[in-house]
């Protein structure tokens, strides 16, 4: 008797979490930004030539251009990206009820920690008739780009349109990718998330073409309306779009160079290797290319995470995706000697999500100078602030933390310094003026003040 073969069982893939070891090494901070993850293979230059190839189609070509790029990234057919109102109003209709709830928790949060985060005005008053203010003013029109891809963020609408509410923005438009499946239009929960926060202009346009849409506009014509241009651009996105939003830096203002997620957990032994695991596992989730380092003291705690990570990785839904971020050059564990040693690795790393799972976490978090958000403690993981915690998700990546912030109330507002002399206010101080223009060779400009008090004969 003879049996049919039995189809063999899939191999799975070991999370090779690599280890980096700076025990009983003394590096400077250019060795030690060396030293930690980092991604590898393509380069924020192999995308700047195919994003500059996509800017210069959309300044040339317009509408065309977006449709092509729907086609060849998308897979729809677009005539003009203009979601409809009634298509806007339909998503929220349909909106599942849990879902709707928890949206309007984390909009409630967010608002609350966005409206105390504007700045006051302030008048300083240098003299009798000297006062020089500082207002802050919202700027006119922005432009929100929320991702699409392999997963769906209504939290990032969220993120994006609350705090330009919060600091006045009267203009705002929203640009998510198409969706074949859903007739070229950006994801409903997207629709219907823009909808609870009262934004009827959204776009079906991903990636970097939404980014130069946004900062050059994009003329009317028989497709339909025009995309006037926007002022300052924010949101999340893969490299593509972070390089985008660099290369129009200047066109545009921009919130930060938001690309792929990266988590970076500061343990010491006393840390639950469960608890980081599952931390280190929820942001490997969003993308191959996503980063979890963890940074330690104690070897027997990155012993006891590599053992979780293999038995989460094994569970969870999205498990090729997670270990192929796991294993990637962009995670692994960082040994170190104590927690001075760190710190420090973890200033260099510069993470845009930060968790602290030490003793006496919240003194340990206060010693961290570069982070995009800081976590603090078992119950307040990274998850938290994706969704519910009132901070903001849209925060650098890729060691920008080390001089940008996250989005913001600020991000949205400049500072306009208003200056309101009166002529005994002047006169007191004109002499120092023509003093100092005459030592900069710039005699004019001692002239001008000279101007308003005539030598009389």
């Amino acid at each position: 008797m003879t049996t049919s073969p039995q189809p063999l069982a899939p191999v799975t893939a070991a999370v090779d979490f690599r280890t980096i070891d700076l025990r009983g090494r003394t590096l400077t901070l250019a060795a030690l930004r060396a030293a930690v993850p980092r991604a590898k293979g393509q380069t924020v230059a192999d995308a700047e030539a195919k994003v500059l190839d996509i800017i210069a189609a959309v300044r040339q070509r317009g509408f065309a251009a977006l449709a092509d790029l729907a086609e060849k990234f998308d897979g729809v057919e677009q005539r003009h990206p203009l979601v409809p109102r009634e298509a806007i109003a339909s998503a929220l209709d349909g909106l599942d009820p849990d879902v709707r709830a928890a949206l309007e928790e984390s909009i409630s949060r967010a608002r609350k920690f966005a409206d105390r985060q504007r700045p006051r005005n302030v008048d300083v008053e240098l003299g009798d008739g000297a006062v020089v203010s500082q207002n802050w003013v919202p700027v006119a029109r922005v432009g929100l780009y929320v991702p699409g891809g392999l997963a769906v963020y209504p939290s990032s609408v969220i993120m994006n349109v609350v705090p330009a509410l919060a600091a006045g923005v009267e203009s705002i438009a929203l640009a998510s990718p198409p969706q074949k499946e859903f007739g070229g239009l950006p994801h409903p929960t997207i629709l219907a998330a823009a909808a609870l926060l009262g934004i009827s202009e959204v776009y079906g346009i991903g990636g970097a073409q939404a980014i130069a849409a946004f900062a050059y506009g994009v003329e009317a014509g028989d497709a339909g309306p025009a995309l006037e241009p926007v002022d300052v651009v924010t949101g999340p996105g893969n490299i593509f779009v972070a390089t985008a939003k660099r290369l129009v830096k200047g066109v545009v203002g921009i919130d930060s160079e938001a690309g792929t997620t990266e988590i970076a957990i500061l343990a010491d032994d006393s840390a639950r290797p469960a608890l980081v695991a599952a931390d280190l596992l929820s942001q490997a989730e969003h993308d191959p290319k996503a980063a979890s380092v963890l940074v330690t003291d104690s070897e027997p705690l990155a012993t006891a995470v590599r053992a979780e990570l293999e038995l989460q990785a094994a569970a969870t839904k999205h498990s090729a995706r997670v270990r192929e971020a796991l294993s990637g050059p962009q995670s692994g564990v960082v040994l170190v000697d104590n927690l001075d040693q760190g710190i420090a690795a973890c200033d260099a790393y510069a993470a845009e999500h930060l968790e602290i799972m030490t003793r006496d976490a919240a003194a340990v978090a206060a010693r961290i100078r570069n982070a995009g958000a800081i976590f603090v403690g078992d119950y307040s993981p990274v998850s938290l602030g994706d969704y519910c915690a009132g901070s903001n998700h849209v925060l650098p990546t890729s060691g920008t933390a080390a001089f940008s912030s996250g989005l913001n109330v600020t991000t949205f507002l400049r500072a306009i310094q208003v200056v309101n002399y009166s002529r005994e206010a002047l006169a007191e101080v004109s002499g120092h003026i023509v003093s100092l223009s005459r030592a900069e060779d710039l005699p004019a400009h001692g002239d001008a003040i000279s101007a308003r008090f005539p030598v009389r004969g």
